[in-house]
C-alpha cells in the first residue's frame, strides 16, 4: 500500500522560507513521477513544482520559479520541497502526490498518490 506523508508545514512571514517533505513507502520511487500540488482555500489544486525521479528532470511553475526547489532522496524514498521568498499568495495546503509513470503531467488528475497535506502560510 502506497503512503505518502508530508511534513514541514507553518506559518511564516513574507521573505522567509521552508522545506516541506515527503515521506514515500510501499512505492517504487525510482522510476516515477512525483510531485507538489497546492491548494488555497476557494481555488483549485494546482501543480507547483514535480520530478520524474528516474532522470532528475524538473519543472516548475511560473510563479514559483527560481524560489521553489523540488529535489529528491531516493536512499530515504523522500521528496523535499524548498521554499525561500515565500509571499502570502504562497498561502495554501500543500501536497505530495505521485503517479507510477515516468511522464510528469502536471494536472492533478493524472496523479493516484496523494499526501494529506501540510499547511503553509504566508503573512
Amino acid at each position: 500500500q502506497v503512503q505518502l506523508v508530508e511534513s514541514g508545514g507553518g506559518s511564516v512571514q513574507a521573505g522567509g522560507s521552508l522545506r516541506l517533505s515527503c515521506a514515500a513507502s510501499g512505492y517504487t520511487y525510482n522510476r516515477n513521477c512525483m510531485a507538489w500540488f497546492r491548494q488555497a482555500p476557494g481555488k483549485e489544486r494546482e501543480g507547483v513544482a514535480r520530478i520524474a525521479t528516474g532522470s532528475g528532470n524538473t519543472y516548475y511553475a511560473d510563479s514559483v520559479k527560481g524560489r521553489f526547489t523540488i529535489s529528491q532522496d531516493n536512499a530515504k524514498n523522500t521528496l523535499y520541497l524548498q521554499m525561500n521568498g515565500l509571499k502570502p499568495e504562497d498561502t495554501a495546503v500543500y501536497y505530495c502526490a505521485a503517479r507510477t509513470d515516468t511522464l510528469c503531467y502536471n494536472s492533478a488528475a493524472y496523479y493516484r498518490y496523494w499526501g494529506q497535506g501540510t499547511q503553509v502560510t504566508v503573512s
